[in-house]
């Protein structure tokens, strides 16, 4: 369990054919249905990225700690990394990019998606507000699903950053399977991801670990913990 908690094997996911995604099983049925009645309203949803695993995050952290990625504010602008301090860059990357240990697609859980048939082969995904607002190229597809989940046909899915809470940045493309992403984030505790960022190797670390650690409560209130009042109510009957 320690090792799907904090994404170090792929060894509780499986292939997704057409997206060549990994996703948890019970995540990859309820995609699956949400697909087959997508694609009878003229929607194709796509998985863009699933299941990834703590090195893959550590990478994206570390790129974005060192500035070889962009670091954004929170309105989406551009940060000079050499004029912020060490607890400012781990908060702003915290933004928009997991902790590793942290993240919830370690689980394969939970999944980001767009509607492959509202743009060309060749489009290049970002995974903008302004992609899935109400009128950018994916906002049909997410207003028929956020009709669906209000019904109450949500396939056990839910969008656990649907709002800004002060911490993660709202993604209206990220999508939880509810019931097993609730079992595993009551598994996950402050002391526990403290424990397994530390444990990161010297030669291979994480960037900016003390000042992690030095924050971790804040840290996994803000940025790490789903409050229950963002999980569909009666989990047992999705």
């Amino acid at each position: 369990m320690h090792k799907m908690l904090f994404g170090l094997n792929d060894a509780h996911v499986i292939l997704e054919p057409v997206s060549g995604q990994l996703m948890h099983p019970e995540a990859l049925t309820a995609f699956s249905q949400l697909r087959r009645d997508a694609r009878d309203a003229g929607f194709e949803p796509r998985v863009v990225s699933g299941f990834r695993g703590f090195e893959r995050q550590r990478i994206i952290w570390n790129r974005k700690a060192s500035g070889a990625r962009p670091l954004l504010d929170s309105d989406g602008h551009p940060l000079d990394v050499q004029q912020l301090s060490d607890e400012e860059i781990v908060f702003a990357i915290l933004r928009w990019s997991a902790l590793p240990g942290g993240s919830r697609h370690h689980w394969g859980t939970d999944f980001d998606i767009i509607d492959a048939a509202a743009v060309p082969e060749d489009y290049q995904v970002q995974l903008t507000p302004e992609e899935v607002a109400d009128d950018g190229v994916f906002g049909p597809f997410h207003r028929w699903l956020d009709e669906r989940m209000a019904a109450g046909r949500s396939y056990g899915l839910f969008r656990p950053y649907a709002v800004d809470r002060g911490g993660v940045a709202p993604e209206r493309w990220h999508l939880s399977y509810a019931p097993r992403a609730r079992e595993l984030q009551d598994l996950l505790t402050p002391e526990l991801l403290r424990t397994q960022i530390e444990a990161c190797p010297a030669t291979d670390n994480l960037a900016l670990a003390d000042t992690v650690c030095a924050n971790i409560e804040s840290i996994f209130q803000r940025f790490v913990a789903v409050p229950d009042s963002a999980y569909p109510q009666s989990l047992d009957r999705l």
